[in-house]
């Protein structure tokens, strides 16, 4: 919100200043990110030497960063230089610009990124600016051909072009611009050819409408430098902004598997990283009223595509795999809070709180896109694996199987009634339309999944405590483990056993501090193993505990070094079903010596700042995917983890 100065104020301004000096100056470097929405066009030929042709349009949300450096005259001209790169979201069908097939061969292109270098010219008037903009573009993408009966090739390219736009940007603070502004981007055609005689041509332009936010980058000397201000600095209380990067590196020796099947892990050495980027942008915008919006950059792989474990061995690994980043608008919400009076209490800045103090007794409601463990199933101790524990099975209560894409992420409601010692929640959310899916089913309430949880706070010996008791149902169009089994037509193929069913189960989930840098915890969930697995993963009961300690005795304390574990298992019908050869979301060899699987995994994280740290993990995996036939693996982690 820009502030104007009185009539007094006014007066005492040297005469020959320039209003804008006392709202925003234009000149300077800048940094910012932005999300859009991308229309695209391409025609392409395949020729194997049989001629297909395609022509594709292709669309969806894109979302990226840029940077540049203006001059602003004093006639109002600004003159300005800016790099940008855009990346497509997680969606296939978004980053597809064309495929065609013949009947010797099969032929797909795929964009990676788009990005420019490009000149701006402006205008510039006390708070805004209009300008137009134009240079050379390029993009990164990868041609895939596959002959038939042939393996799959693949061809890096990158695609040169040129990109022009224009756009009207506002300063709503002495350093933060919001813009509006659309591109048009021309490229040059391309032509691969593969070793096996294919070639495919193809042309691509893009149409882009996007939203942009700058922070303007000051330097002592400046007239606007504030060596107070941080970069974070939103120079207003109504709205704060987070960040976050964190890079997984994982890998682990030989180990021993006498067979394999679709969804084992591989028992050659294998490697694998993931990185995530997240903003975190939260804006209070009346009394109790407050939205939050969290895009993201998510690139990498789990271990074989993330299959061959239930408990999975790194949080960031998402059930998409991605090579370049690619975006997510990850959370978009609205929560109100109404307070009830009486005392209050201090609520911290974080990525998804505003700073705020607040009524102890209140409700609060919270709708849109967010993870159902935002709101449920917390632990102070292992709950979050950019920052503790990275195993799905301890981070998270194993069974609970709750509602959520690819990358864990859903649309729900919720309402959570706080008093001092205790809280009760209460949620509902779509459910995936079929299971491991990115589609959910809008069968609204029918479909859905139902959640409550009790908090209760205590103190034990003057450490404090909280005991959560977590119950679902989720009413989901799905197949059942029994009826597959029981019809040896289905050929284990669950999908054609599919309906409307009901699974239901809980989760007892324990924090208990021991001093002021101990605590321990504990979860215990189960789920009726009836139903094939939806969302999470393939565990239908989990015991799974541990202890944290932080550094001050050592001289460290903002290091933490801790150690958990958890026993996983599967229902009587899902064990039947793997073991017959079903394949659930994560895991399936083709047989099964059942055993329940059992996780180790310690770690010490290293402060290396306020805020950076290092992570080294080690994880040690029992009967990997309930498999006494395989195993053990040992799977050694670093983590490098920086918020702001």
């Amino acid at each position: 919100m820009l502030i104007l100065p009185t009539v007094s104020q006014a007066a005492d301004l040297p005469l020959k200043a320039p209003a804008l000096k006392a709202v925003y100056d234009w000149t300077g470097l800048y940094i910012g990110a932005h999300v859009g929405y991308t229309y695209g066009t391409s025609s392409a030929t395949l020729t194997d030497p049989t001629v297909a042709t395609d022509h594709n349009v292709f669309n969806g949300m894109t979302g990226g960063v840029q940077a540049g450096y203006n001059w602003r005259l004093n006639s109002g001209l600004l003159l300005g230089v800016e790099g940008d790169i855009s990346f497509p979201n997680y969606l296939p069908s978004n980053h597809v610009v064309s495929s065609a097939a013949t009947a010797l061969s099969i032929a797909e292109e795929r964009w990676d990124y788009f990005a420019s270098l490009r000149a701006r010219l402006g205008y510039a008037t006390g708070a805004w600016l209009f300008y137009a903009t134009g240079g050379f573009a390029f993009a990164g993408e990868r041609f895939l051909s596959t002959p038939i009966n042939d393996v799959e090739d693949r061809r890096l390219h990158t695609r040169l072009g040129w990109a022009a736009g224009a756009g009207v940007e506002y300063a709503f603070a002495p350093h933060w611009t919001a813009r509006l502004e659309y591109f048009y981007r021309k490229f040059d055609d391309a032509s691969v050819s593969f070793p096996s005689g294919v070639n495919y041509a193809s042309t691509m332009d893009l149409h882009t409408i996007r939203l942009g936010l700058n922070r303007k980058i000051d330097w002592p000397g400046m007239p606007t430098y504030n060596p107070k201000s941080g970069i974070t600095d939103t120079e207003s209380d109504r709205w704060e902004i987070h960040g976050q990067s964190t890079f997984v590196a994982q890998g682990y020796p030989a180990f021993q598997a006498p067979y394999s099947g679709p969804n084992s892990l591989t028992p050659a050495p294998q490697y694998q990283e993931t990185w995530s980027n997240s903003l975190y942008l939260n804006a209070r915008l009346w009394d109790g009223g407050e939205v939050y919006f969290n895009p993201e950059l998510l690139q990498g792989f789990g271990f074989n595509n993330t299959t061959g474990i239930a408990g999975f061995t790194n949080g960031e690994a998402q059930k998409s795999g991605f090579p370049y980043p690619h975006f997510n608008a990850s959370r978009l919400f609205l929560r109100q809070t109404f307070g009830f009076g009486g005392e209050q209490e201090e609520l911290a800045s974080g990525q998804l709180q505003l700073a705020d103090k607040v009524d102890i007794s209140r409700l609060t409601v919270q709708v849109g896109k967010f993870s159902v463990v935002d709101v449920f199933d917390g632990n102070a101790y292992a709950h979050d694996p950019r920052k503790d524990f990275m195993n799905w099975s301890i981070w998270a209560s194993g069974a609970f199987d709750y509602a959520a894409d690819k990358l864990g992420l859903g649309y729900g409601a919720t309402a959570e009634l706080n008093q001092k010692q205790w809280a009760l929640r209460a949620g509902y959310f779509l459910m995936d339309a079929e299971s491991n899916s990115n589609n959910f089913d809008m069968n609204i309430p029918k479909r859905g999944e139902y959640v409550a949880e009790l908090e209760t706070r205590y103190s034990l010996f003057g450490q404090p405590g909280k005991l959560r008791t977590l119950g679902f149902v989720n009413s989901v169009f799905s197949g059942s483990y029994r009826e597959t089994l029981d019809n040896p037509a289905l050929n284990l193929d669950i999908a054609q056993t599919r309906r409307g069913r009901i699974k239901y189960g809980y989760a007892f989930n324990l924090e208990q501090a021991i001093t002021d840098d101990i605590g321990v915890f504990g979860r215990w969930s189960w789920n009726d193993g009836h139903n094939e697995i939806m969302a999470f993963t393939d565990i239908d009961r989990s015991l799974s505990g541990g202890v944290s300690v932080k550094g001050t005795k050592w001289g460290r304390p903002d290091d933490v070094v801790a150690i958990g574990g958890a026993i996983n298992g599967l229902s009587q019908d899902h064990r039947d079903f793997i073991a017959a050869g079903g394949l659930g979301p994560l895991i399936g060899d083709g047989q099964l010596n059942y055993r329940t699987e059992r996780v180790l995994e310690t770690y010490y994280a290293l402060a290396l700042n306020k805020s950076l740290t290092f992570t080294a993990d080690y994880q040690l995996i029992v009967n990997p995917a309930y498999n006494a036939d395989r195993g053990p693996v040992s799977v050694f982690s670093g983590r490098l983890h920086g918020e702001f």
